[in-house]
């Protein structure tokens, strides 16, 4: 994924929402070692990265009349927001309602991509379901504010017509940062509370690195895939459609996760018993799409460590 798109310009406008947080930085790097020019969307001044070819846009993208002045003479829209600890009433206005406002205004201003980061959440992965792929089921309206949310969103979006629309999947999203869920705060309440320590040892934990995460989105938005020969999406985007995309890297186990993070901490985990989910996140469509994971989980799991012990 290494030649962008002869329909892509070689200096390709991007426009990226949440570009301060541990998602939307790494993307804005990833489009600046493409060549993009970045339109980096915060709400507070000062908050974006700093790296040349990185322009700021301070203001709140669900607004109509914010959206239409970030997407005039953009080529791509990459989406990271989700408020996933806020109520409910929130994470639907932002998710649910502002972000397919902000695609729609992507779609009128002629963008000819918008890559949406969504999660694995949205799938059901009840005990006895097996793998999940991107035809698989999702989950019911019991699923949890977080999950119910995203899947909404999801859902929305690809109702928006007029761009094509890449819903990127991804589960667990492991990396270094200060509002890092798995390397930080989720590390940081099983310090604190003994409750945060118990899991069932052999459920599957599904994660990816977001770095390799970052790479795939930066390459969906410049163009280094290229569009669906005879609009099947096990080849790349379905033109003028919305694909869905999982994103996982190799199976891993609750054990994996909680293990490191304890002996890091220097606490003990706490085991229950309980009937696991065994599948995995099925990411082969992507990796036809010629994405290949570079984190692997030993290194992913080193990071975690190191970091708690600095």
């Amino acid at each position: 994924m290494s030649t962008p798109d002869a329909s892509f310009p070689v200096t390709p406008v991007v426009v990226v929402t949440g570009a301060n947080g541990l998602v939307g930085a790494r993307v804005c790097t990833a489009l600046v070692e493409r060549g993009a020019h970045v339109r980096a969307v915060v709400r507070r001044p000062g908050t974006a990265p700093v790296l040349s070819g990185v322009e700021e846009r301070v203001g709140d993208f669900t607004d109509p009349d914010v959206a239409a002045d970030l997407v005039v003479g953009a080529d791509a829209v990459v989406t990271t927001v989700h408020p996933m600890a806020s109520d409910r009433e929130t994470q639907h206005r932002i998710g649910v309602e502002g972000t397919p406002r902000l695609a729609r205004a992507a779609a009128q201003a002629r963008v000819a991509r918008l890559v949406h980061v969504s999660t694995a959440a949205v799938y059901d992965r009840s005990p006895g379901v097996g793998d999940v792929d991107e035809s698989s089921a999702l989950v019911g309206d019991d699923g949890g504010t977080y999950a119910v949310t995203k899947r909404d969103t999801d859902a929305a979006l690809a109702q928006v017509e007029g761009i094509t629309r890449v819903l990127l999947r991804p589960p667990a999203i492991l990396g270094a940062g200060e509002t890092s869920v798995w390397n930080s705060l989720r590390p940081a309440a099983m310090r604190e509370d003994e409750q945060e320590r118990h899991a069932v040892p052999d459920q599957r934990f599904a994660w990816v690195h977001v770095d390799d995460l970052a790479d795939l989105a930066a390459d969906v938005a410049t163009g280094r895939v290229p569009d669906a020969t005879a609009g099947d999406p096990a080849t790349g985007p379905v033109a003028g459609g919305c694909t869905v995309l999982n994103v996982a890297a190799g199976p891993a186990t609750q054990r994996d996760y909680v293990d490191t993070v304890c002996g890091a901490l220097g606490v003990e985990p706490v085991w229950d018993d309980g009937e696991p989910w065994t599948g995995q996140i099925s990411a082969d469509r992507a990796r036809a799409w010629g994405w290949s994971p570079t984190v692997d989980l030993s290194g992913a799991l080193a990071e975690i460590d190191a970091g708690l012990r600095a």
